[in-house]
């Protein structure tokens, strides 16, 4: 039994990175998943993974996985998700919006007036309009049940510079959603967190250092880390009393009491202070 069984989640960008591995623990906690994302043929992404690889690992580790092709950039695609989720399921415990586009981050920091102004539209869509519009469809499943959670995976960028000046705006934005839908969503009993990851062992950052990237691993997170503390939000009862507020993952592991997959952990000795 896991203490997750019977619980329903949608996971958005979990066909590789953070969201892969937060679905990954939902799954090994026993929830059904409907991981979401846009890859579906491996290869057919600069990346390796699919959606239907995710639902699969979600399977095999307990729970029961349900691949789902969503743009989410395209609203309407967005809304089919969830109209099945409730069709199929009748309820919605868990949203995690993990979704994130990366136009060129991957080569370091970039003056703003130096990169075209669609990189702007790309930082602030899937990861930030992209969550907004989830979590409105998300909602309005989760508000009649009077129950639920939302997590939005954010990052320190916002509120300390990552590379470009779209990408802060973007997770500023996102804390945001997250503190002002915390606020509406408090009397229905549905809590709203954003967890901030620090250094990720992504599927990019892996391609990276195996091109030769000097990068030193050293106190960096699994993707499923993350994971653990959405987890672990959504078994404690208490959760309402962190709506509206951003957490690192390592603030989360400090305060439930769990390590990453090694046993390590990663980023204590790193991350800034942001309370």
């Amino acid at each position: 039994m896991g203490v997750l069984d019977g619980k329903i989640a949608v996971v958005s960008g979990a066909s590789r990175g953070i969201g892969k591995g937060c679905a990954q623990e939902l799954g090994a906690a026993g929830a059904t998943v409907y991981v979401t994302g846009r890859t579906v043929e491996e290869g057919s992404a600069p990346l390796p993974g699919t959606v239907g690889a995710t639902a699969a690992d979600v399977s095999a580790l307990g729970g029961k996985g349900i691949a789902v092709q969503c743009d989410l950039g395209d609203d309407a695609q967005i809304e089919s998700c969830f109209d099945r989720v409730r069709d199929e399921q009748g309820r919605l415990d868990i949203l995690v919006n993990s979704a994130f586009g990366n136009p060129g981050l991957r080569e370091g920091p970039t003056p703003f007036w130096e990169t075209s102004l669609d990189w702007y539209d790309l930082l602030m869509g899937p990861g930030t309009r992209g969550a907004y519009v989830a979590s409105t469809f998300a909602a309005r499943i989760m508000v009649p049940q009077k129950s639920g959670l939302i997590v939005n995976v954010s990052a320190l960028g916002a509120q300390y510079f990552y590379k470009h000046v779209a990408y802060g705006m973007g997770k500023a934005a996102l804390d945001k959603l997250t503190k002002d839908a915390g606020r509406q969503l408090r009397e229905h009993g549905i809590p709203v967190v954003s967890i901030w990851p620090y250094f990720v062992k992504t599927e990019q950052l892996l391609v990276n250092v195996e091109k030769g990237h000097p990068i030193d691993l050293e106190g960096a997170e699994s993707q499923r880390f993350v994971g653990k503390g959405v987890v672990a939000l959504a078994t404690d009862p208490e959760a309402m009393a962190r709506t509206g507020k951003p957490f690192t993952s390592y603030e989360l592991a400090v305060d439930y009491g769990y390590t990453d997959e090694d046993g390590r952990m990663p980023g204590a000795s790193v991350l800034p202070k942001h309370r």
